[in-house]
């Protein structure tokens, strides 16, 4: 700075006071000294760009040794990008891009501080307080207006500038920025990228994980928005598909000490389970973690699933490639770029003046130096200028130079779109566009949809995100070929893996089936995961109980009502039916009784048609005979269709039977102990004979009484049709190979109560009229007969009724249906 002058710096903007003839060994400051850390390139509309051109430095300095690949290389793409958008006529014609390059020193706060340049315009100055040593007004350096920013790669780096552009409305477009936290456009509303956000590639990542059969793995992260969020990212997305359980998740911390990888890998070890890890980190983080299994001897343990800062770099497993080998990574698609290696090949001390960096670039790839005020230390030959790039030295595109040069033209289309919108029929930047409106730019950013400088849709979404695209790689050493990356499948939308294609430290040959990660075997057919509490990756299996059959990994669920489970436990199968078959001993015995009753009843009925007209069957009341004799017939003969396996017709007959024949018999010994109980307390009173005691009146009031019974069952059949049905409760038995379901009528116990309850009301009727004639004369010998008859019957059927209502089986329910009580013959003789 010459002497007398002043700089002034609040927010970075330098203000300079120039002394005209003032003493000293230069009277004038060099305007360029300004830019002497930075690329500043002149157009009509600039573009800022940050590259980590350095990596961060150590014991307290914020830059440290060049990156070539990952600085240098980005760097050029992007002016040699707007180098083809300035020669091309139909890409912003009679407009010329110019550039304000920054290094980000691999640092977040460093590039916080670089960036600042690029909002200097922007923030109106004050000269009120600033005053020049001879009292001169001070003159300021005019900062460059930026229109857009092309970076930065480190995504912690972009969250920083991020966060300022946004204040100023400035569009930022990422080349290799893939946080999923920058998808918040809440918060990053002026950031796009051109790369897919780690969100898609950790569910990439975790269908990787998936096809390898992996279930139980470790995750290890740099500090910092990169390596955080995108193992939150991976953790939430395994938490919600439920395959895959975290043993552990560690974190790199941002400037490691001595020992610090070596304490990472005993933590990995705690879990020995837990082979695959899952790493988001940087690649200085991945050289130094595979150096310290090296140096513990742990070659072949861990399985590796890189993200893509690991990708198919060399650097990271350069002279240790036995520790990396079987590792799996995964990287955006993309394609080299034929005319960049053209230009950059052709890039020398001569002809790239404008790259300030770029003699330290040939330092380091070359291996010289460039005489006395080279940074090179302890170089045995002096650079003769003359080295070729790919000739002198190896060469291999970085990956990302792609998106550097796609992130570019995205934003040069964007700014065609505007010009077009604002200027149009205008050569140049017409007055309306002098100044550029972020939000404008932005929506047009937004809207782009090109192919891109390897034929690849480039386009966002309404986050500012690029699709997600990958290439799944695995680091393979062949004997012949030696170590290399190859490619094994891609992700897009879905995982496709060729198998076949895979090659670990433990097996010699292509294609064998990869090392286990499980903390625990698979269970067998039938069985659950019980997860260990406090432990999600460990389980004990457990068997599905008593109706339950395996409907998930982790879940029983009860089969159907109608069904059990299966052999193995894995689905249900329907019950199997029991019904009374003609042959079982529960329907033989009855049908042999109702066939016993049934012959006795008719020999019976055909010794009163016999004799129909003697006597001793007039005077036992042939017509009131007849009708007891049907009743005790339809009793005997209701066991046929409680017997018979269930239907229309048979639950029909049922329906009829089961209180028809009761009802018969009662009405009839109702009806006779009524007569007499009349005829006996008339007599008493007075000498006319009662009415309604003739045989016709007889037949008439007991057909009265059974045609209550026969309409009680008509409404029962309107009300509810009959039909047959299965009921799977009667024998359901809580072992399930043992259950049963039970082919029955569609009778309930309060319908089968309600039949037979006017049966119950006709015998109470007639046991109390028996009661009654108890006294009648000695001679009078058929009333002792019928009282004795009730008393019997009422015994019985209180004997019944819990018997009956309380049985489980159904076979039993069935006997005790088809012999209930019925009404034996009573005569007076």
């Amino acid at each position: 700075m010459a002497v007398g002058g002043c700089y002034f710096l609040p927010f970075l903007m330098i203000k300079s006071c120039w002394l005209q003839g003032s003493a000293g060994p230069s009277a004038t400051a060099d305007p360029q000294q300004e830019y002497a850390h930075s690329i500043r390139l002149d157009g009509d509309i600039i573009l800022g760009g940050l590259f980590p051109v350095h990596a961060r430095g150590e014991r307290g300095l914020p830059c440290g040794e060049l990156k070539k690949e990952k600085g240098i290389h980005r760097l050029e793409a992007m002016l040699f990008a707007i180098d083809l958008v300035n020669k091309d006529p139909q890409l912003l014609p009679n407009v010329t891009l110019g550039a304000r390059v920054l290094d980000t020193c691999s640092r977040d706060t460093h590039a916080l501080e670089q960036s600042l340049t690029f909002v200097q315009a922007l923030i109106e100055r004050d000269a009120g307080d600033v005053r020049c040593a001879n009292g001169q007004t001070p003159v300021f350096a005019k900062p460059d207006k930026v229109a857009g920013v092309i970076g930065a790669a480190a995504s912690s780096v972009s969250v920083m500038v991020a966060n300022i552009l946004r204040l100023f409305k400035i569009p930022q477009i990422s080349y290799a920025s893939t946080a999923p936290e920058l998808s918040d456009n809440t918060r990053y509303d002026f950031f796009s990228r051109v790369v897919p956000p780690d969100s898609y590639q950790a569910q990439a990542m975790l269908d990787i994980v998936t096809a390898m059969g992996w279930n139980y793995v470790s995750t290890l992260a740099s500090e910092g928005n990169y390596g955080e969020s995108g193992v939150e990212a991976f953790m939430q997305i395994s938490r919600e598909s439920g395959g895959v359980c975290i043993a552990q998740s560690l974190k790199i911390p941002r400037e490691p000490k001595e020992g610090a990888f070596d304490k990472l890998l005993l933590r990995l070890l705690e879990t020995p389970n837990a082979r695959a890890v899952v790493t988001f980190a940087n690649e200085d983080d991945i050289r130094r973690l595979l150096d310290a299994v090296k140096r513990n001897n742990l070659t072949g343990h861990f399985l590796w699933v890189g993200s893509d800062s690991w990708g198919t770099k060399i650097s990271p497993v350069l002279h240790q490639e036995p520790v990396a080998q079987g590792a799996v990574t995964i990287l955006p698609k993309r394609a080299s770029v034929h005319a960049f290696d053209r230009y950059f090949k052709s890039r020398s001390l001569a002809n790239n003046r404008r790259n300030v960096w770029f003699a330290e670039f040939w330092e380091e790839n070359f291996g010289c130096k460039l005489g006395t005020h080279g940074k090179k230390t302890g170089a045995a030959r002096k650079c003769t200028g003359l080295e070729k790039v790919g000739r002198d030295s190896a060469y291999e595109q970085e990956g990302k130079v792609q998106f550097v040069m796609d992130a570019v033209y995205a934003m040069a289309h964007a700014l065609d779109r505007l010009h077009r919108q604002l200027c149009a029929g205008y050569a140049g930047v017409c007055p309306r566009m002098a100044n550029v409106d972020g939000r404008e730019l932005l929506a047009h950013v937004r809207a782009v949809n090109f192919n891109g400088s390897a034929g690849t849709p480039v386009t966002f979404n309404e986050n500012g995100d690029a699709p997600g695209r990958y290439d799944i790689f695995q680091y393979q050493i062949h004997e012949h070929s030696g170590p290399e990356y190859k490619v094994i499948g891609e992700w897009t939308n879905r995982l496709s893996l060729n198998m076949s294609a895979l090659k670990f430290a433990s097996s010699d040959s292509i294609g064998a089936p990869p090392p286990a990660s499980r903390c625990s075997v698979p269970c067998g057919p039938g069985e659950r995961k019980k997860v260990v509490k406090g432990v999600p990756c460990c389980w004990h299996c457990e068997r599905c109980e008593g109706y339950r059959f395996l409907a998930g990994q982790f879940s029983c669920q009860p089969c159907p009502y109608e069904q059990r489970p299966d052999r193995n436990g894995s689905g249900c199968q329907p019950i199997p039916l029991a019904r009374l078959e003609w042959r079982s001993p529960w329907a033989l015995v009855p049908v042999l009784v109702a066939v016993m009753g049934i012959s006795a009843t008719a020999f019976v009925l055909a010794t009163f048609v016999r004799y129909n007209d003697t006597p001793i069957v007039r005077a036992s009341g042939r017509e009131m005979s007849y009708v007891l004799l049907t009743g005790i017939f339809l009793c005997y003969a209701a066991t046929f269709p409680m017997v018979a396996p269930p239907g229309v017709a048979v639950c029909s007959l049922r329906r009829v039977f089961l209180g028809l024949g009761m009802c018969f018999s009662y009405a009839a010994l109702l009806t006779k102990t009524n007569r007499i109980h009349r005829i006996f307390a008339r007599g008493k009173t007075a000498v006319a004979a009662p009415r309604f005691i003739s045989p016709a009146s007889q037949l008439l009031v007991t057909a009265s009484l059974v045609g209550v019974q026969l309409v009680g069952v008509s409404a029962w059949f309107a009300a509810l049709p009959p039909r047959a049905l299965v009921d799977y409760g009667e024998r359901r038995t809580p072992d399930p190979r043992r259950a049963r379901g039970v082919l029955k009528c569609d009778i309930s116990d309060l319908a089968l109560i309600c039949s037979l309850a006017y049966g119950m009301v006709l015998m109470v009727t007639c046991t109390v009229y028996a009661v009654k004639t108890r006294g009648v004369p000695e001679t009078f010998n058929e009333a002792k007969p019928i009282g004795f008859t009730m008393y019997t019957t009422c015994i019985i059927w209180l004997a019944f009724i819990p018997i009956f209502f309380g049985t489980a089986r159904s076979a039993e329910r069935l006997i005790y249906r088809s012999t209930h009580p019925s009404t034996p013959p009573s005569s007076s003789q």
